[in-house]
């Protein structure tokens, strides 16, 4: 048995972690350049975007040995450090360099984590020369995760104490930012959560899989994949409780909150839908249904129009090629039905209570294939006019 309470404020709730923000100019009159460190190295597990050209700090992270540890996370926005070759990794090693000299720090295997434009190299003299201005000892949440946001309309932050049957306590926190460029494959988004539970490697790694999986590969904005996608997890373990049932299921809370948080921050959207698919043949196809539903263009312009038509629906789990027959289908927006075999044609009744369901910001809308027994659920978002108006400079 254990205990969730969900704590005020971020990264600050974790022992054994110091973080901060800093203007470094890059933006007009916000932070831009931030770290997250430790006093003493720690392991840290990552998950990284599915898309093929992934970022400099990606590359640079995948060129330690299997299993390092990290004392130091340096973290900057405005510019994604992509599509800038061997020379964008370089150009990582030539700012910890600087770093360590100019702060007289011990980096131990150092991690770089960048988000804005993408085919820019770093301005290396400007970064470098904000460096003085780190506050080392600062345990300020709220300024480390301003530093990473780019498009995002609000803060994204969590944080929770769990307490175990025998009275020991361990706390997890998260800051993440994201709005713009998520599709099914892994949101858009720098995600990174500290914990001080002490918990074995081997868990962290299993766990993190398992809660991304569950969360951020689950959520759609815009249907595009980014080139920074990245999650991590970082323990100081500075409290000697740990439990793995409980440490999964607080994990996956505080990853499934940061996943809805990025739809609702969705570029322009103003509703958040779960797409419930069940009945599945099996898992990977109720995934597959679920996923096409949360990214389809057609039924994000039907979201934001309020539209119930439960033909966008219906034709785009046909598209996503599994195993399905209208006779069996059944649609509800909620609780109301919009399509069995008994009723194909949408009465004005309720066609009113589903565009009323449609007003709300948040609804299900919840498929049941009737052909077997794997259920999945996938959230996405509408888009409507602010689709036309993505940045051409494709942020990351």
């Amino acid at each position: 048995m254990f205990k969730i309470t969900a704590l005020q404020n971020g990264l600050e709730n974790v022992d054994g972690f110091y973080f901060g923000g800093v203007k470094s100019g890059f933006k007009k009159d916000a932070n831009d350049l931030g770290f997250i460190r430790s006093d003493e190295v720690v392991d840290v597990s990552a998950n990284f975007t599915s898309n093929k050209f992934r970022a400099a700090p990606i590359r640079h992270f995948l060129k330690y040995p299997k299993n390092f540890k990290t004392n130091f996370i340096l973290l900057n926005s405005k510019n994604a450090n992509a599509m800038t070759g061997e020379a964008g990794v370089n150009d990582i090693d030539t700012l910890f360099t600087r770093l360590k000299e100019t702060l007289n720090l011990n980096l131990v295997n150092p991690i770089m984590s960048s988000t804005g434009v993408i085919g820019y190299r770093l301005n290396i003299d400007k970064i470098s020369a904000s460096f003085d201005k780190f506050e080392l000892n600062s345990r300020d949440s709220n300024a480390t995760v301003s530093a990473i946001m780019t498009t995002d309309s609000f803060k994204k932050e969590l944080a929770y104490e769990v307490e175990l049957k025998d009275g020991s306590k361990f706390k997890i926190a998260a800051i993440c930012k994201g709005a713009g460029m998520i599709n099914p494959a892994f949101a858009t988004m720098l995600c990174f959560i500290l914990t001080d539970a002490n918990i074995p490697k081997e868990d962290m790694d299993e766990l993190l899989d398992g809660a991304v999986k569950q969360s951020f590969n689950c959520v759609s904005v815009d249907g595009d994949t980014s080139t920074n996608d990245t999650v991590m997890l970082l323990s100081s373990r500075k409290s000697n409780s740990y439990n793995k049932n409980a440490f999964k299921e607080v994990l996956n809370l505080l990853t499934k909150e940061l996943s809805l948080m990025l739809v609702k921050d969705g570029e322009g959207s103003t509703k958040v839908v779960e797409f419930e698919v069940k009945g599945a043949k099996n898992l990977e196809e109720a995934q597959r249904a679920a996923k096409a539903l949360s990214n389809s263009l057609l039924v994000k312009t039907a979201i934001f129009g309020e539209d119930p038509n439960w033909g966008r629906i219906a034709s785009t789990i046909g598209a996503s090629n599994v195993e399905c027959d209208e006779d069996k289908l059944v649609i509800f927006y909620d609780d109301v039905l919009l399509y069995d075999k008994n009723h194909k044609e949408l009465d004005k009744a309720r066609e009113a209570d589903a565009h009323a369901i449609m007003q709300k910001p948040n609804y299900k809308i919840s498929c049941d294939l009737g052909v077997g027994e794997a259920n999945f659920s996938a959230y996405g978002c509408d888009l409507g006019h602010a689709y036309v108006s993505i940045n051409a400079d494709y942020r990351s």
